[in-house]
């Protein structure tokens, strides 16, 4: 995944002047991200924690060279920010904002796409690689560097089982949380893809959760992939028509349920575990995790 995120990456940040965004850019700033730019409309030339300030994407990207963008702009203001960044030549924006409004993704997320740049989110933690650079909250201590890949659609659940995995002496690659809402910049197979290509990753660890259909768009990968592929998907217990926590967690059909998942990813080749505990389990057995206990609460 270092093509997308790494030591190298420069990071232009907007909006993070607040107390919200003050506190991404320390714990940024903690994981070794090199901030190079924080864009503030109407405060351009000056400087925010050391941070020179520009008026817009475009001007941060001409003086700084800036390739990377953490929008943490509210849910409004979301979609004109990922277009600008597009614009600018971004290659890979996360957008934090939850509630962002449906139309303006279907807007904003496409014209991205077209553009070559790579969104995390709407509604997400962001990602991290491991001891070169974090996007988003996806605090140090939650990870650590390693070869296996994590891709998640609960950034509660991402976070957890990067953790838990850390916890035990496997590493990650790489760290991404996709995004909470029914619309994601990038999809979860194209995630998977990412990892299957890159040298650094050895095998693939996916959160998955109800809702959606997205996770059947990875069917053919899963059957063909050189490398593991351990999926943990939640809400087995879950009501039909019930909202679990976000936007895009909701069984609308059969296919959505977590049931319905877990039998289409294992039919295709994929390990499943049903918790954090026996994600690190499973890891172990295929000789991806140091020979000790593996605590799993009662």
């Amino acid at each position: 995944m270092a093509v997308l995120l790494n030591s190298s990456s420069k990071v232009v940040t907007l909006a993070t002047n607040g107390p919200y965004g003050k506190a991404l850019v320390e714990m940024m700033r903690d994981g070794n991200t090199k901030i190079v730019a924080a864009v503030s409309v109407g405060r351009g030339g000056t400087s925010f924690e050391s941070i020179p300030v520009f008026d817009t994407v475009g001007a941060a990207v001409a003086a700084t060279g800036a390739d990377t963008a953490l929008i943490a702009t509210p849910a409004a203001g979301c979609c004109s920010a990922i277009v600008e960044c597009a614009d600018a030549g971004i290659g890979l924006a996360v957008a934090v904002a939850e509630h962002v409004p449906i139309h303006d993704s279907l807007y904003a997320l496409p014209y991205a796409r077209e553009r070559g740049m790579w969104v995390v989110g709407p509604n997400t933690t962001g990602m991290a690689t491991p001891g070169e650079a974090i996007l988003g909250g996806l605090a140090r201590g939650f990870s650590a560097p390693g070869r296996i890949g994590v891709i998640g659609r609960s950034g509660t659940l991402t976070m957890t089982v990067a953790r838990i995995m850390a916890g035990h002496g496997i590493g990650q690659s790489t760290v991404v949380h996709i995004g909470g809402d029914m619309l994601a910049g990038r999809n979860p197979h194209e995630w998977l893809k990412l990892f299957i290509d890159d040298p650094k990753t050895d095998a693939i660890v996916y959160c998955g959760e109800i809702g959606g259909t997205k996770e059947y768009a990875m069917l053919d990968l899963v059957a063909a992939s050189p490398k593991p592929f351990i999926a943990y998907i939640i809400g087995r217990h879950s009501p039909v028509g019930k909202r679990m926590g976000h936007a895009g967690a909701l069984i609308g059909a059969d296919r959505e349920s977590a049931s319905a998942k877990i039998s289409a990813l294992a039919e295709a080749g994929a390990h499943i575990a049903t918790s954090p505990y026996l994600i690190v389990k499973t890891l172990r057995e295929l000789g991806f995790a140091p020979a000790a206990d593996i605590r799993i609460p009662a």
